[in-house]
């Protein structure tokens, strides 16, 4: 029953992959390590044993430790990404934010000139002497 399980889980996560990716609701760079992640998935859900061998191989007592200790190895592998990427994109905007700025400016400047050059070529006061 615990196989059935893993597979299941493992086709259910490739398939949400998958079908978030054909949305466009996710990067191809995030998919990578989700699909990853399910294939591993697959793999231990088919050969059990293998889990029962790294866990022996690596010093743990039950496969459920190393489990975990696995999950919380990639969730802060994934926290210390994302908090990267939004350092990433906090810099991008607001180099954006100061470059908005400065064209407003540019325009502003150059549409006071426009209605300061306006004002004078329709100005009666300026017109020829007669």
């Amino acid at each position: 029953m615990m196989v059935f399980g893993a597979i299941l889980l493992a086709v259910a996560l490739v398939v949400a992959v998958v079908t978030m990716l054909l949305r466009r609701q996710l990067r191809e760079k995030y998919a990578v390590l989700w699909l990853i992640i399910g294939a591993a998935v697959l793999v231990l859900g088919i050969f059990p044993q293998l889990l029962m061998w790294a866990t022996v191989s690596l010093g743990f007592q039950l496969p459920a430790n190393l489990l975990f200790t696995l999950a919380i190895l990639l969730l802060l592998g994934v926290a210390l990404h994302l908090s990267w990427e939004q350092s990433q994109a906090e810099e991008e905007i607001r180099r954006l934010a100061e470059e908005v700025a400065v064209l407003r400016e540019s325009i502003e400047r150059i549409e006071g000139a426009l209605d300061a050059a306006s004002a004078d070529a329709t100005d009666p006061s300026d017109g020829p002497d007669r």
